[in-house]
C-alpha cells in the first residue's frame, strides 16, 4: 500500500492524481476540516483518513501494510507568530514518519527544500552537496524545513531506506491564487515594483512525476536530487507573467533598504490593526535572495526533462484567465 501525507494540498493533491491514473491505490491523510480536491473525490482508488501528522498513535494505527510513504505535508509561514507551530508539526510529523518507516520497514521519499541547501557563493549554483550554515540568517521555515530533513538522515543512519528532494518554488495550475498562484494575482493587479533577487522554479506536475520515478528505483537510497526547471530573476519571472496576461511591467526595483523599511511599516501597521502583517523580515529577506540551483543530478541519474518555466507560466495564465492570452 502507498501512503501520501499532505493529500489535501497542492503537490500532495497532483501526486495522487498520478499515482490513481496509473492504477495504484492510495491511502491519504487529512485534517478533519480540509477539503478533498475536486479532482480526487469521486476516486475509488484512495483512502482518506482523518489524522494530525504530529499525532504518532493515529499515525501507527493506519501504519499497518504500508510499503511506500511520500511525506509531502508541510507547514510554510513566514509569520513569526507561526514559528513554533511550524517547528512542531514540520519536525515531529517527519521524526513520526521516519520512525514509522523504520518499524514496518516501508521506502520513504521526503520532500525537502532548496531552503535547506544554504547560501551559495556568488556566480556559483547551489548543488545537493551545499553545506547548511548554522550561523546565516537563515528564514524560519527554512529552519523547520532543515531540522525535518535531518530527521530523514538521521533515519538512513539507522537503516531507512529513503530519497530526499528539494524541490524550488513549486508553480502549476493547481495553486490557484495560494502559494506561488499569488504572484500571478500581484501581477493582474497592476503590481509595479519587482524584488531584486532571483527564484528557481519547477512545476507541479515535474516534482510529483519525479518523485514517483525516484521512488521505483529502488536501488538508489540515501540521496538527495534538487528538483528545479530554471534560474529567474523575479524581475524576468514578473515581465513573463506580465506579457501573459497583457499587464504593464513592474518597473522600480524594490532595494534592500527600501523592503528592509517595507516590512517594518507592514508590521506596524499590523500592530495597529491587530492582524498578520503582509510582509514580514523573512519574506522580505527571501524576495532579495540571489541564490541559483542545479538540476544536474537529477538529470543524470534519471534522464528525466524539465517543463519549461514558460510553458508552465502560460499553463497558469489560461487556467486563471483565459482571455487574456494572446
Amino acid at each position: 500500500m502507498v501512503f501520501v501525507t499532505g493529500g489535501t494540498g497542492f503537490l500532495g493533491s497532483t501526486l495522487i492524481k498520478l499515482l490513481t491514473d496509473q492504477g495504484v491505490a492510495v491511502l491519504a491523510i487529512k485534517r478533519e476540516n480540509s477539503v478533498i480536491p475536486e479532482t480526487l473525490i469521486s476516486s475509488s482508488l484512495i483512502q482518506w483518513v482523518d489524522a494530525d501528522i504530529t499525532d504518532y498513535f493515529a499515525l501507527s494505527d493506519i501504519f499497518g501494510g504500508i510499503t511506500q510513504v511520500y511525506h509531502c505535508s508541510a507547514m510554510i509561514s513566514y509569520q513569526p507568530q507561526d514559528y513554533a507551530a511550524m517547528l512542531h508539526t514540520n519536525i515531529e510529523g517527519t521524526k513520526h514518519i521516519v520512525n514509522l518507516c523504520l518499524e514496518h520497514n516501508a521506502r520513504l521519499v521526503h520532500v525537502s527544500s532548496i531552503a535547506t541547501l544554504g547560501v551559495s557563493k556568488k556566480g556559483e549554483l547551489l548543488t545537493e552537496d551545499s553545506k547548511w550554515d548554522d550561523g546565516a540568517d537563515n528564514s524560519k521555515y527554512a529552519v523547520s524545513k532543515y531540522e525535518s530533513e535531518m530527521e530523514v538522515w538521521r533515519g538512513i543512519v539507522e537503516g531507512l531506506d529513503a530519497v530526499i528532494v528539494n524541490p524550488s518554488v513549486i508553480m502549476g495550475i493547481g495553486a490557484g491564487t495560494k502559494g506561488s498562484g499569488v504572484i500571478f494575482k500581484m501581477v493582474q493587479q497592476g503590481l509595479k515594483i519587482y524584488p531584486p533577487g532571483t527564484v528557481g522554479i519547477v512545476d507541479v506536475d515535474d516534482v510529483a512525476k519525479i518523485m514517483i520515478v525516484l521512488m521505483n528505483l529502488v536501488d538508489i537510497s540515501g540521496e538527495r536530487f534538487i528538483l528545479n526547471s530554471e534560474n529567474l530573476t523575479n524581475k524576468d519571472l514578473l515581465e513573463r507573467i506580465a506579457t501573459l496576461l497583457n499587464k504593464p511591467f513592474p518597473t522600480v526595483e524594490a532595494k534592500p533598504f527600501m523592503l528592509s523599511v517595507a516590512w517594518r511599516a507592514a508590521k506596524l501597521v499590523a500592530l495597529i490593526k491587530r492582524e498578520r502583517p503582509s510582509l514580514t523580515r523573512d519574506a522580505a529577506k527571501a524576495a532579495a535572495s540571489k541564490l541559483a540551483y542545479s538540476n544536474k543530478k537529477v538529470t543524470d541519474t534519471t534522464g528525466y526533462t524539465f517543463k519549461a518555466v514558460d510553458v508552465t507560466l502560460q499553463e497558469i495564465s489560461l487556467k486563471l484567465n483565459p482571455k487574456t492570452i494572446h
